[in-house]
């Protein structure tokens, strides 16, 4: 069972019972998934227990206000192909790695949202800015590049050693670790980077010629 948190008093602390009912401890009201969902976009922090066991069920709670947003219809936000890789990656090796890398690609696009907002208002005016959008695909592959280099550090120490690393006691030139296998699944990510940065440098030259 996880014990409640002592910050739990700098954040909303909602309680979910077994009739499936929310309750907000701070507003002594039940609310619903739609009133959470508001609460993320208000930037107020909550968390969510089981009010029988008192386990931290933030995690499902937000994955299911998801579901419910993507069952609206309307514009979704997850493609179908993202969906795929994501559920690929579920007992793959580098499981591990992806979570770091999506928090550190969502930080970055939230950090440039209301500059994104300018550049797209700019297309009122006859104006569309590829450049900025250039820009930033460029930030996100270098994003991509360092997130690899710093969960794969003997990618970089292989290619300084072409018989991979040596472990402590081996003789010189006598590499005992082989290098990691490369995962499809990350290739598949790159790709899609390069992908769209290739499509923007379309967009930037057919702007250019006219």
């Amino acid at each position: 069972m996880t014990s409640k948190k002592s910050d739990d008093q700098d954040r909303v602390v909602i309680k979910k019972y077994a009739n499936r009912r929310l309750y907000n401890t701070a507003t002594s009201s039940y609310v619903t998934l739609d009133h959470l969902s508001q609460m993320v976009k208000d930037k107020t922090d909550f968390v969510v227990y089981d009010a029988k066991t008192g386990d931290d069920i933030t995690r499902p709670v937000l994955t299911q206000i998801i579901v419910e947003e993507e069952n609206k219809g309307g514009q979704n936000l997850l493609p179908i192909s993202f969906l795929r890789q994501l559920i690929g990656f579920y007992g793959d090796s580098l499981q591990g790695l992806l979570p770091g890398y999506l928090e550190q690609a969502m930080g970055s696009f939230a950090h440039n949202q209301e500059q994104m907002r300018e550049y797209m208002q700019g297309t009122m005016h006859g104006i569309f800015p590829f450049s900025q959008f250039e820009e930033m695909n460029k930030q996100n592959m270098a994003l991509f590049e360092q997130t690899m280099k710093m969960f794969s550090p003997f990618l970089q120490e292989g290619a300084e050693n072409p018989n991979g690393p040596v472990m402590p006691g081996a003789a010189p030139g006598m590499g005992t670790t082989a290098r990691p296998a490369k995962d499809p699944s990350l290739d598949d990510l790159k790709s899609q980077l390069e992908a769209m940065q290739a499509q923007l440098n379309t967009l930037v030259s057919t702007k250019t010629e006219k």
